[in-house]
């Protein structure tokens, strides 16, 4: 249609090209397309015109002008595309040809299209230096944005940089991380598909395999993508496709049925309807334009009869595809004439559809914004009238420095371009739900807005239903999460969603999944069983309460009950000989420091500290020292008693009773002094020891000065040696009067019982050392008091008539 201005449209009527081969010795035949019509591609041009119809008829928007426009079919064909580009830049305009080749009488103001764009890439490059402004509905190639190679191209519709973005966190969002990806072999499905991989890989999702293919490729090449997606693992994929090409691969798929897939789908194809009649791509979602309402565009599109038609060959084209008749009666077909009761409002067909209007809103956006930019350029607002010049001569140029500028807004959608000509990113999220009859229909369920802060642009409002029906949501992982408690380690030669779980290393935790670390506990803390918490470690120590603690208990308060019975027992008999052969003094003193080493070994059990730790080794020191000095007191009266029977010996008035209690003050003082500057020094003290056992906390009493301790059992150990040696040396003596040879025996068990203690000991772990030294003081008590006394005991209670002066002085068998 002829106007003042004209506003050039290329579509995708067709979708296939005649091929024609050159012999480039005769002139080729003109391009033509065939193939069945694209019934939304035949939309999108029918919206263009009622838009420009709209825009003719307003009294607010370029009044007065009358806009023209100039409609091609590019049969979805780069070389098509580049032909009419030229046609559109005025050089080979057949209606507007004036026969100079270089005159710009045909040149359009500007063009909306290409649908696609690789076309649209390929046009701006011929147009784009004749400063025609081109503005696509369709074409979402992030490289478009470059404004260094395509200075003057626009659109209505977003990049696919944005839904690229909104994809990678789509997925991420379900929680996949194992997907495949395919793609159209096409500026469009390689640079989304680019961008995707790119977003996706920030967002740590692994991609299993990315095909490509195009709708001229072999069939072959279509069958072994075809076949990647059946014998994939991921069980989602990625398409990145143009509805043209997503057909062919869809077709191909139904012909031999794979393992179920959830399909991710990009724009291009997601809310095209015709591609509802696959079945099984139900529950796929995707990324959408917003949904839209055009007043008047249905009835527009739906004002057709067959004379109408007939002046149009691509729409008598289209009707004799819908009713399966022909318009012309001489047309070589073997369809039937249409009888004329056709009716264009009974078609069910993507032409007649306007409940989904996205693609169709985005033209026409584009042809507003193009008349809003013109008239910026010819028009001025006069108090409250508008003028515009008719027969202004306007540039191409003029009218893309207005489109820069444009802001305005259009039933209710807002319209405008930011400085790489590219609109605000907003996407619906939408999902193939079938119905309660079965069919399958497009339902809106989520938004996505690009403006909006980071973290906020993700907004899903209603429920999803997924691949075969599925409510729940569909799992797609190479690995499954590691659970708390183990480790991610990679799998060499796969992607970092491959991996194998490994139990966290003793004495480490992860509490999260998929955590690539372990961490340490801290020190007083143990992992439990699972390896997911740190608890705090048992604390372990010699207790009244455990059986071992109970037992040692039991035998020190028996040790010394039983040498109080014994005090008792001499008590009651202290005037009977053999308690007074045998210095009845010294005895009782032993018996008192026996009782002490029994009891001392109490303080050995239960939670060390401060106070016990220091009580239990000094009190056992001195103890044993007091009872080691009176066994060698003793021994020293047996010795110098018999000595002092020779001719001529006085030893006796030297080694009397006096000399005796200084003998076992002296000894037990030099213990004394010992155990205070131990104390003084480095004293023992509580302390944790976190090294003997790694799961649990040993409770002990830390020596302070190893030195201190060695000393103090060294100088027991000294006496004990010296007292072994002076009763070795009177154990010729007559039996019945002396007790040498019972200290000797004592002395046996005693030094032998110590001397097993220090290896015992030393090796001994946690609470097993205190009781090793608990068994030591029992052990060495007991056969002090059972050598010694228990003879003694023996004959004053059952053997009393041996308890004689007279059998004690003669000299026993």
């Amino acid at each position: 249609m002829d106007g003042d201005y004209v506003i050039g449209g290329v579509f995708a009527i067709h979708n296939y090209m005649h091929t024609v081969k050159h012999n480039y010795t005769t002139m080729p035949e003109p391009l033509s397309c065939t193939g069945s019509i694209d019934s939304r591609e035949l939309r999108l041009s029918r919206a263009m015109v009622f838009a420009i119809e709209q825009i003719n008829n307003s009294t607010e928007l370029l009044p007065g002008i009358k806009l023209g426009y100039e409609i091609y079919d590019s049969c979805a064909s780069v070389s098509v595309a580049v032909h009419v580009a030229f046609q559109l830049s005025g050089g080979l305009d057949p209606v507007f040809n004036t026969g100079d080749k270089c005159s710009k009488s045909g040149m359009v103001m500007a063009v909306v299209g290409e649908s696609g764009s690789t076309p649209s890439i390929s046009m701006s490059r011929i147009i784009g230096p004749f400063n025609i402004p081109q503005v696509s509905h369709f074409a979402t190639c992030a490289c478009l944005s470059d404004k260094q190679q395509y200075p003057s191209f626009f659109r209505t519709i977003p990049s696919d940089q944005f839904q690229a973005d909104a994809l990678a966190k789509l997925v991420k969002h379900f929680g996949w991380t194992w997907i495949g990806a395919v793609r159209a072999d096409s500026d469009y499905g390689n640079n989304g598909m680019a961008s995707f991989l790119h977003a996706a890989r920030k967002e740590g999702i692994c991609v299993e395999y990315s095909e490509s293919f195009y709708r001229t490729h072999p069939r072959s090449r279509i069958q072994r993508v075809a076949d990647v997606i059946r014998r994939s693992t991921a069980k989602v994929v990625v398409a990145f496709i143009s509805p043209g090409d997503m057909k062919i691969l869809l077709e191909e798929l139904s012909r031999k049925p794979s393992p179920p897939r959830q399909w991710i789908g990009s724009e291009a194809w997601v809310t095209d309807r015709d591609m509802l009649r696959f079945s099984f791509l139900a529950g796929a979602i995707g990324f959408g334009i917003e949904k839209s309402v055009i007043p008047g565009l249905r009835d527009f599109l739906l004002d057709l009869s067959p004379s109408k038609v007939s002046d149009s060959p691509l729409l008598t084209m289209f009707w004799e595809e819908a009713f399966n008749c022909r318009l012309v009666k001489s047309e070589a077909t073997d369809r039937s004439v249409c009888d004329g009761t056709e009716d264009i409002k009974t078609l069910q067909s993507s032409y007649t559809d306007t409940s989904q209007l996205r693609i169709t809103n985005m033209a026409y956006k584009a042809v507003y914004a193009i008349a809003h930019a013109i008239h910026n350029a010819v028009c001025q607002k006069t108090d409250s009238t508008t003028q515009c010049v008719r027969f202004t001569k306007l540039e191409a140029k003029e009218v893309l420095n207005q489109l820069k500028k444009v802001n305005f807004s259009q039933n209710g959608y807002d319209v405008s371009f930011d400085a790489n000509g590219d609109p605000v990113a907003t996407y619906e999220l939408v999902n193939w739900q079938r119905n309660e009859s079965g069919s399958i229909e497009l339902v809106t369920v989520g938004k996505y807005d690009s403006s909006l802060p980071v973290g906020q642009e993700f907004l899903i409002n209603r429920n999803l239903t997924w691949v075969e029906g599925g409510t729940q949501v569909p799992v797609s992982v190479c690995t499954d999460s590691c659970p708390s408690g183990t480790r991610k380690v990679l799998q060499k030669g796969k992607p970092i969603c491959c991996y194998d779980c490994t139990p966290c290393p003793e004495g480490e935790i992860s509490n999260a999944t998929d955590s690539f670390d372990c961490f340490p506990c801290p020190k007083e803390f143990w992992p439990n069983a699972e390896r997911d918490t740190c608890l705090p470690k048992p604390v372990e120590f010699l207790s009244f309460n455990e059986p071992l603690g109970i037992v040692l208990a039991a035998f020190s308060i028996g040790g010394a009950c039983l040498t109080i019975i014994t005090a008792a027992v001499f008590y009651r008999h202290r005037s009977s000989p053999i308690v007074r052969a045998n210095n009845s003094e010294l005895s009782f003193l032993l018996l008192f420091s026996l009782t002490l080493c029994f009891l001392c070994s109490l303080t050995f059990i239960g939670a060390p500290s401060e106070w016990s730790c220091m009580l239990r080794h000094t009190a056992f020191g001195i103890t044993f020292v007091l009872c080691m000095s009176c066994v060698l007191g003793k021994t020293i009266v047996v010795l110098t008693a018999f000595k002092a029977t020779l001719p001529g010996s006085n030893l006796m008035k030297w080694f009397g009773p006096s000399q005796q209690r200084l003998t076992v003050v002296s000894f037990t003082f030099i213990q004394v002094l010992i155990c205070t500057i131990w104390l003084v020094l480095s004293p023992p003290f509580p302390m944790k020891n976190l090294t003997t056992y790694k799961e649990r906390i040993i409770l002990e009493c830390a020596l302070g000065s190893a030195l201190g301790f060695w000393a103090v059992l060294g100088y027991i150990g000294l006496l004990a040696v010296f007292c072994f040696v002076l009763a070795v040396l009177a154990r010729k003596l007559p039996n019945n009067f002396n007790e040498a040879k019972l200290i000797t025996f004592s002395m046996l068990i005693f030094c032998a019982v110590w001397i097993t203690f220090i290896p015992a000991y030393v090796s001994s772990p946690g609470k097993y050392t205190v009781a090793v030294e608990i068994f030591a003081i029992l052990a060495s008590s007991f056969g002090l008091i059972t050598c010694i006394f228990a003879p003694k005991c023996f004959i004053i209670l059952f053997k009393p008539e041996k308890n004689t002066k007279k059998h004690l002085m003669s000299r026993g068998l």
